[in-house]
């Protein structure tokens, strides 16, 4: 059975709380801001976050070029950061490396970053590179499963899985509709990796039990991407928290169901957060057998919602913890499609 032998982070340089948001949503607009952005911008649950650019590029056109440009510069140098964490963390050479999968929904690349990452990391050549596209928030949850399944392959190799998003490319602050509004509010840019190996290691190992997912019919409006003349440009058009209590709650509880687990026999989840109200939203789900995810709320408050890699920075913080109970793993994203994964954290159970 694979374990998960390590995660590492990556955030850009540049810092930005949402009173310095705020700050600059009223220098693009030329006029004090609506007393209903403000309230969007005060309920995020976020304090800061971390972002690809200086807060004034974000003010400047938009253009496919430039954002691939910053995709590129960027993007790489937080990959690479997080790979080179991960690997140390792991105790592993690049060449030690059997496949490398790569989880981004705000930019592209071809050669990928994967490829790109051979040479100038010093994997070896003979390394599957699986670039991933299109998967949103809910991309770390299903790379983890597809690195476990590979990581199982060929009598055991060892997989990297890389999640990078620079949501921040998306802003366009020519469109003060809701949808850019909540965009601004609550999006980030970030990385993380992780490595999972099939390979003998020790019996205690964290590694992942099951994974499940579902994608509802007739949901594609809730969250994905338009092609933009200039860039990508957010859906985002139902009401996740509701969706949460009314779809996510019931595929859930017939998830812990089929893996003989009750929600108190769980240690703190690693859940994606969404926003301040879809946490809210989680909470209740899981009151009153579990006392709220107060990492969840951490990670939310000081990095945003990052897309994908949200909630391997949750799942890095609950593993210093040394928890005893198995980690639920939830996130929700285009499709609209759920996705869960219970990970025990001393080995199988």
């Amino acid at each position: 059975m694979p374990i998960l032998k390590s995660i590492a982070t990556a955030v850009p340089d540049h810092r930005i709380t949402q009173a310095e948001v705020l700050a600059v949503l009223a220098k693009a607009r030329g006029a004090a801001l609506p007393a209903r952005l403000e309230q969007i911008l005060g309920n995020s649950g976020i304090d800061e976050r971390y972002l690809a650019c200086e807060a004034d590029h974000y003010l400047e056109p938009r253009s496919w070029t430039g954002r691939a440009a910053i995709y590129d510069k960027v993007g790489t140098r937080l990959a690479h950061k997080a790979t080179g964490d991960a690997l140390d963390r792991a105790e592993l050479v690049p060449s030690a490396i059997d496949a490398i999968v790569l989880i981004s929904t705000t930019g592209t690349m071809t050669p990928s970053i994967p490829s790109r990452m051979i040479e100038a990391m010093g994997f070896d050549p003979s390394t599957q590179t699986i670039p991933v596209f299109g998967y949103g928030c809910a991309g770390s949850v299903l790379g983890l499963r597809l690195a476990n399944d590979l990581a199982a392959a060929n009598g055991g190799q060892n997989v990297l899985m890389i999640s990078l998003e620079l949501c921040s490319l998306s802003y366009d602050y020519n469109q003060f509709d809701k949808k850019n509004m909540i965009a601004t509010a609550l999006f980030a840019d970030g990385c993380a990796a992780a490595v999972i190996s099939g390979k003998a290691g020790p019996a205690d190992a964290p590694s992942f039990r099951a994974f499940d997912q579902k994608t509802w019919p007739d949901t594609r409006d809730m969250m994905g991407w338009d092609i933009g003349t200039t860039g990508f440009d957010l859906v985002l058009a139902r009401d996740i928290p509701s969706f949460v209590t009314k779809d996510f709650a019931p595929f859930c509880d017939a998830f812990l169901e089929a893996q003989g687990l009750a929600k108190s026999d769980l240690s703190e989840p690693a859940c994606h957060p969404g926003g301040g109200r879809v946490v809210e939203a989680l909470e209740a789900y899981f009151a009153p057998e579990l006392a709220g995810i107060p990492a969840t709320r951490e990670v939310l408050r000081h990095h945003g919602n990052m897309s994908s890699p949200t909630v391997l920075f949750v799942l890095d913080k609950l593993l210093e913890q040394k928890p005893d109970k198995p980690i639920l793993l939830t996130a929700l994203g285009p499709g609209f499609t759920a996705v869960v994964g219970i990970l025990d954290p001393q080995g199988a159970a």
